[in-house]
This record gives C-alpha cells, structure tokens and sequence, in this order.
C-alpha cells in the first residue's frame, strides 16, 4: 500500500487548496478512504471521510461547509479540497486506508497565514 499526498502549501486566510492522495497497492475502489490532520502539540484527527463508491461522505464539525472530499476512482485518488482556510486549519493533512491496519502518507504541510 502506498499513499501519496500533494497539494499543500502556504495560503493566506479565506484562501483554498486542494490536496491530493494517489493510493496504489491494492483495490482502490473497494475502500473507503479518509483525511487526517495534525497540527504541532496537537493529536491526529479525522477531518473527512468518503465510502469506497463515493456516494456518502463525512466531514469534522470543524470544517463543515468549508472542506469537501471526494474520489476518482478511475484514477486511485482522493481529493480535499479546501475552502475559507483559517488559521487554526495550519497542520500537515495525511491520506488515510484501513485494510487490516491503518495506512498512512507521508503528510503534506498547510498552512495558512497572512
């Protein structure tokens, strides 16, 4: 299993990214997949979640209305994408899988400052 993030960066306040994971090693479209956040001092949390289709989604209470996740499963990627960023939003997001265990990428760094 190999997860792959892109997209972070620095954004200034009410700015957007969209993150990227490509996943390969095993069947894409048979899993649900997530995102996870950790910000410095803090623990790891979920931020969203999307079924192995696609059609049902979760989002922190955090980020609701301002982040939307989604899939392509013809391309074994995951997306993130990231609207009205704020500052408490800064930390490194990681593309997350279970199969029998949690699979994680290396985390791609965001952070939002003017």
């Amino acid at each position: 299993v190999q997860l792959v993030e892109s997209g972070g960066g620095l954004v200034q306040p009410g700015g957007s990214l969209r993150l990227s994971c490509a996943a390969s090693g095993f069947t894409f479209s048979s899993y649900a997949m997530s995102w996870y956040r950790q910000a410095p001092g803090k623990e790891r949390e979920l931020v969203a979640a999307i079924s192995s289709t696609g059609d049902s989604t979760n989002v922190a209470d955090s980020v609701k209305g301002r982040f939307t996740i989604s899939r392509d499963n013809a391309k074994n990627t995951v997306y993130l994408q990231m609207n009205s960023l704020k500052p408490e939003d800064t930390a490194v997001y990681y593309c997350n899988v279970y199969s029998q265990r949690n699979y994680w990428g290396q985390g791609t760094q965001v952070t939002v400052s003017s």
